[in-house]
């Protein structure tokens, strides 16, 4: 699973959940740039690391061996977790995960080295293990 290597702060203040920022679109990560076909966020939601390595996994499954997958995002945001049946107060919960925050807009794979359909079903499949809707596009 992906993770950063090192951290300023080992926990961020909590951010809201839905918010005018978050469903805007995306600004950065707009288009297709290293592959010719691209899975596209269309909604927002905080991507998880094990889901975005489910994803890249049945990505790589389906397209075969002779595509080359580039993965656009990386979960940065720790996010927090208290453990199951603990009272509240005594402070924040220790460290659960990396998020990333997808913004509608965002290309979150791509794929090169494979012909057009099979792409496509290998992207449609990745999108099936992702909380945000996705399209696959192409590169103009």
């Amino acid at each position: 699973m992906l993770a950063p290597k090192k951290v300023q702060h080992r926990k961020w203040q909590s951010a809201r959940r839905r918010g005018a920022r978050l469903v805007a679109p995306d600004t950065r990560g707009l288009t297709v740039a290293f592959g010719q076909f691209g899975l596209k966020a269309m909604t927002q939601a905080r991507v998880t690391s094990n889901q975005i390595e489910a994803a890249r996994r049945a990505l790589h499954r389906a397209a075969g061996k002779g595509a080359k997958v580039w993965v656009r995002i990386f979960p940065d945001r720790p996010f927090t977790r208290k453990a199951a049946e603990v009272r509240m107060g005594s402070g924040k919960g220790d460290l659960a995960g990396y998020v990333f925050d997808v913004r509608p807009g965002r290309v979150i794979f791509e794929v090169d080295g494979a012909t057009e359909a099979v792409a496509r079903e290998a992207l449609r499949k990745a999108g099936t293990k992702l909380p945000v809707t996705a399209r696959v596009v192409a590169r103009h």
